[in-house]
């Protein structure tokens, strides 16, 4: 079936979902889209259930993808520098692809991954209830074996020609700005074991966006942080944990995070945080801010009631 063909692969694209729910038991991690809310409003700028298989770009590494049939696309998230030929495209919308056509993906100029959803979702096979691509655990994506996409891979849809939609103008990407981005963050139940000091010192002061960073962990520097607790027996991880090693520097766990791990955890960012932190690009620096787990749950429903 026609579709769109890449030309050349960039250095990191996958096709994501809302990723995979119940099956941490069998030690199966999540996955899906680390910024989940520029994933869904793609999906619905198409009409698109909003979870919908799309394509998470990362960096943009001169990904390009040639059109064989005319398709209407939406791109949401990240300005990575694309290109319809030698035309610039803005994010944030929907757009039509010609035959023949060439939509090329640069280099990040705000932010770090964009999503580009198709009419009725990716075709791809569903595995464990999700096609969202982990590779370290080789599942997901085109040929369900957790790869990136490559040359001559072809990508095509389940829908037909959509009617578009224009993003509202309440919608809040989670792109961060200029300055210190600000990630809302709830306290756990082993934050008694930091002593005073740290505490103070995990939420007054700037953490660095370090350059070790992917889709299972993100590390912070700054001022260590210290806990009197050397190691705990395992237990799960949710999205968002925040782990302090022996280094004291803070390991915001991810999508594709383990299951199950024995560091210490002062507590955990927010799914919105997540997504926020998921476009920030290493150099960042970023503060994180105190709130209750009542008034975290208020603002995630509010942010999902943004779809219907």
């Amino acid at each position: 079936m026609k579709g769109l063909r890449v030309i050349q692969a960039g250095p990191l694209a996958l096709i994501q979902d809302s990723g995979r729910f119940g099956v941490n038991h069998l030690g199966v991690t999540q996955g899906g889209a680390a910024d989940w809310i520029s994933h869904r409003w793609a999906n619905w700028l198409l009409g698109n259930p909003v979870h919908s298989a799309a394509l998470e770009i990362v960096i943009g590494g001169n990904l390009t993808l040639e059109a064989e049939r005319e398709v209407t696309l939406a791109l949401v998230g990240a300005d990575l520098g694309a290109r319809i030929d030698d035309a610039p495209l803005a994010a944030q919308g929907t757009f039509t692809l010609a035959p023949g056509q060439r939509l090329c993906f640069r280099r990040p100029q705000g932010g770090l991954r964009t999503y580009l959803a198709f009419p009725g979702g990716l075709d791809a096979p569903e595995t464990l209830g999700s096609r969202a691509c982990t590779v370290r655990e080789k599942i997901g994506g085109l040929t369900d074996d957790g790869a990136p996409l490559k040359t001559g891979d072809r990508l095509t849809w389940h829908g037909g020609e959509p009617t578009p939609r224009w993003l509202p103008r309440s919608a809040q990407l989670p792109l961060p700005a200029q300055g210190v981005v600000t990630l809302p963050f709830v306290l756990g139940a082993q934050a008694a074991h930091f002593a005073g000091r740290s505490l103070y010192q995990a939420f007054n002061q700037e953490w660095t966006v370090d350059q070790r960073a992917d889709r299972m962990g993100i590390r912070l520097t700054g001022t260590p942080l210290k806990s009197t607790l050397t190691g705990i027996v395992s237990e799960g991880i949710p999205l968002g944990a925040v782990q302090i090693p022996p280094d004291g520097q803070p390991i915001v766990l991810m999508n594709d995070r383990q299951t199950i791990g024995g560091y210490p955890r002062i507590g955990a960012l927010t799914p919105g945080a997540c997504a926020r932190l998921a476009q920030c690009l290493p150099g960042t620096r970023v503060r994180l801010a105190p709130i209750s787990a009542t008034q975290a749950q208020m603002n995630h429903r509010r942010q999902l009631s943004a779809w219907g």
